[in-house]
């Protein structure tokens, strides 16, 4: 059986999700969102979170690792040390996807794996389509007001038929949380929180 995995992301309308090595955008309230869909878990378990070494090394040294998440980070330097002291999560540096998902099975009480970044990253897992992973679910926060400037985009997965969008409704119940609905403005900037599922999972 495949791992299920979870990318969750914001994009512009034409995919743009990076400029410079960093977000393109500053929206504390969609950051909380994902802070609390990526940490939100059952009893007792925890979720993980997958990322590119560039995404990790966005993350603002102060918040690194993720709290309350295991924080896997893929890279292909064999030598590339992820600068932890004292970690206040667990932390784990792997070579590859297929070294990130031999350490999935291994990680006990997991609830959720998400994919966090970056474009390589997202690119790579979308294209699994057989064991040992699979991406099944994409939480996508779309920006969609004003044309921001991007040098970095993911995959236009939303014109491939197997990709269908979900109701707000199974938004909110998936991740266990009413989330907001229709479109949000912070700092000017328009973006609507949406789920996308592959076809044959259920819309409603």
């Amino acid at each position: 059986m495949s791992l299920p995995l979870t990318i969750i992301v914001a994009a512009t309308k034409n995919n743009g999700i990076g400029q410079n090595g960093s977000l393109p955008w500053r929206l504390p309230k969609e950051m909380a969102y994902f802070a609390r869909v990526t940490s939100n878990s059952a009893e007792g378990k925890r979720n993980t979170v997958i990322m590119g070494r560039t995404s990790w090394e966005s993350i603002p040294a102060k918040f690194r690792p993720l709290a309350n998440r295991v924080n896997i980070v893929v890279t292909r330097n064999a030598e590339y040390d992820l600068g932890l002291e004292k970690p206040q999560a667990p932390s784990l540096r792997v070579l590859g996807l297929d070294s990130a998902f031999e350490a999935l099975k291994s990680i006990p009480d997991v609830h959720r794996h998400f994919v966090i970044g970056g474009a390589s990253l997202y690119e790579q897992v979308l294209q699994l389509d057989t064991a040992p992973a699979l991406v099944d679910r994409i939480l996508l926060t779309r920006v969609l007001s004003p044309d921001l400037d991007c040098d970095t985009f993911m995959p236009d997965f939303t014109s491939n038929p197997v990709w269908q969008r979900a109701t707000h409704r199974s938004l909110s119940e998936w991740v266990g949380f009413d989330v907001p609905e229709g479109v949000q403005e912070e700092k000017g900037i328009k973006y609507e929180f949406q789920m996308w599922v592959r076809a044959g999972q259920g819309l409603d």
